[in-house]
């Protein structure tokens, strides 16, 4: 027994011009899609690249992304832009997990993708990704405002994909711990875990 979806009624003529009708999902994830507040995150000299695309000759306002939030409380889009040493690391997690659901992270640039030049540097973390999930990268060194645009863009398409029910935020009784926050960075000595690693190199 094969079951169809209900399909939607039909406007009439009249009506055409002042109503549409459409799925919930799809009507909910136009306006996430058009609300975004991203987080003041700027690490190093990509941010200027992501203030000249807030200014007046790209204006983000027009994907209603004019409210840079100083609080984490009060964004859902993190947009990293430059270089996360392992000083800064736990910083970014701590913001991260502060920040309300769902919540997106775009990395900008080379240093925030994968280090960029400063990859091998002793306080350099290899990608923002090594501490948060990534949700669109923007390649670049520094990238121009016009791929920031393309990456928030992307990251639309993702979200109009994105059906409630399947969404983990929205599950009942599902509870979010956050990611732990690292003590020296993700490829340092973390002296809270040292004592585990000694017990397993003894056996």
């Amino acid at each position: 027994m094969t079951t169809q979806k209900p399909s939607l009624p039909e406007i009439p003529p009249e009506l055409q011009d002042n109503v549409r009708l459409m799925p919930w999902d799809k009507l909910y994830n136009w306006g996430r899609k058009r609300s975004l507040w991203p987080l003041f995150t700027g690490l190093a000299c990509c941010a200027f690249e992501f203030i000249a695309a807030a200014a007046s000759r790209f204006d983000l306002g027009r994907f209603g992304m004019d409210i840079a939030r100083a609080s984490p409380r009060q964004a859902d889009l993190m947009i990293v832009s430059g270089t996360v040493t392992k000083k800064m690391a736990p910083q970014v997690v701590r913001l991260y997990n502060q920040m309300a659901e769902p919540k997106y992270v775009i990395a900008m640039g080379a240093c925030a993708i994968s280090g960029g030049p400063f990859k091998e540097g002793y306080n350099v973390v290899s990608g923002v990704d090594k501490l948060i999930p990534v949700d669109v990268y923007v390649p670049g060194c520094p990238p121009r405002p016009e791929a920031l645009y393309n990456a928030i863009l992307t990251l639309h398409a993702k979200m109009e994909r994105e059906p409630i029910r399947s969404l983990p935020w929205y599950q009942g009784g599902v509870g979010d711990d956050g990611i732990p926050v690292p003590a020296l960075g993700p490829d340092m000595v973390d002296w809270q875990v040292v004592g585990e690693c000694d017990l397993e190199r003894s056996k």
